[in-house]
């Protein structure tokens, strides 16, 4: 053979070889009830394997669930890898697609930013519930925030069960309630 000739690193044979070895390993083109222990467990390595590196290319607020956006990403992504596992969806394109999920995500989260009314749609946008210490029953009956649910996180959150105290709560795009307490007499004139 002349020198100027370069042998290929993988001839056809290596890699029809390397190709059945990883259908064999995977359960490629199996029925999924006739799966082995090892196909499953190598198939949820890989989808955890694959599924970290989703989490690090995508965004660190999504794993925190802050909003709807975040949750429905979340469940989505969790349901579609599981199927990989499971063997009920082609594995590659499964993976594949859970790329382009955290793409899409990460692209949302990126026009939310630079668009407050596109955040706005994806994201919600929060509600005022009380304000001035009267409750907002119009706000909550439309988000379904009953008055005893208001209470329990007053209790929990603002240290008190005085509704005179609250100067304004609002039910966050997260779901969570914020409070922020009135400011006495005393406490302005200092």
């Amino acid at each position: 053979m002349p020198a100027w000739k370069v042998r290929p690193i993988m001839e056809r044979s290596d890699m029809n070889t390397f190709s059945q070895f990883l259908h064999t390993l995977l359960g490629l083109g199996t029925e999924p009830r006739d799966f082995t222990f090892l196909q499953v467990s190598v198939r949820g390595v890989i989808v955890f394997v694959a599924t970290l590196i989703m989490v690090r290319l995508g965004s660190k607020r999504s794993l925190a669930e802050k909003t709807a956006f975040d949750a429905v990403f979340v469940v989505i992504i969790g349901s579609m890898l599981a199927r990989a596992i499971n063997g009920s969806e082609a594995f590659f394109p499964t993976l594949g697609a859970g790329f382009i999920l955290v793409f899409l995500h990460r692209l949302f989260g990126m026009a939310a930013y630079y668009s407050h009314a596109f955040g706005i749609l994806v994201k919600g946008k929060p509600v005022v519930i009380v304000q001035e210490g009267r409750l907002q029953r119009k706000n909550m009956l439309r988000e379904y925030i009953s008055e005893h649910d208001m209470e329990e996180d007053m209790r929990l959150d603002a240290k008190t069960e005085d509704l005179s105290k609250i100067q304004v709560a609002r039910l966050e795009r997260s779901g969570d309630i914020s409070f922020i307490k009135a400011i006495g007499i005393k406490q302005q004139a200092a």
